[in-house]
Order: structure tokens, then sequence, then C-alpha cells
């Protein structure tokens, strides 16, 4: 069964900042823009931004926790782009084993 790619989902996770950020959230359980921002090269703003982003589409969550906002990894999500990563390695496995037969065969052809 082929998934459906979410342009919006990859775009996201395509940023290093970002997938880093996703490491962090994964590995502590949850953070805050301000915690995050102690443990990457960049600003508390420019996390609040990429936070926004992994918002949107899903891939966080957000809780407010007093003056702050904690966020955690949405865990199916995260599966889901998993399952479509899985499904587009597949289908280049595929269109690569392909490409060897022909060239396979050209090559039989040329002997």
């Amino acid at each position: 069964m082929t998934v459906a790619i979410d342009d919006g989902l990859w775009s996201a996770i395509g940023d290093p900042t970002r997938r880093r950020m996703l490491d962090l959230l994964l590995a502590d359980g949850a953070g805050t823009a301000t915690t995050l921002s102690d443990r990457l090269p960049v600003t508390r703003q420019a996390v609040s931004k990429h936070l926004v982003v992994l918002d949107r589409v899903g891939l966080v969550h957000v809780t407010p926790a007093g003056r702050e906002r904690r966020y955690r990894v949405d865990e199916a999500q995260l599966a889901r782009a998993a399952a479509q990563l899985a499904d587009v390695g597949a289908t280049w496995d595929a269109r690569l084993l392909r490409i060897k037969r022909i060239a396979e065969a050209i090559q039989r052809a040329q002997d």
C-alpha cells in the first residue's frame, strides 16, 4: 500500500535545526523554547519560530505551563512520517532494482 506523502511535514522535518529539536524533545520527553535554545546554537526567538513550524504540521503539541509553553513530540505524527519515509525508500529501491536489471540486460546484449 502506498502512503500519501505530506510535503508540509517533510518540509518541516527537512530542516536540520528542527530535526535536532525533535531529537532533544524525544530524549527529554518535553521542553520549552528556553530549554531548547540552551542546547542549540540558535536564539530563543529562532527556536520559537521553528516550534511554530513543527506545531503547524502536528509534530509537536504545546501545553501552557505557567508563563512558558511546553512542547512534546506527537509520536503518532512522527510514526506517520517514518511510514512515509519507508514507503519512499521502498519505491526507490524498486526503481533502482529495475535500473540494475536494465543495465545488466544491456551488458549481456553487448557481450
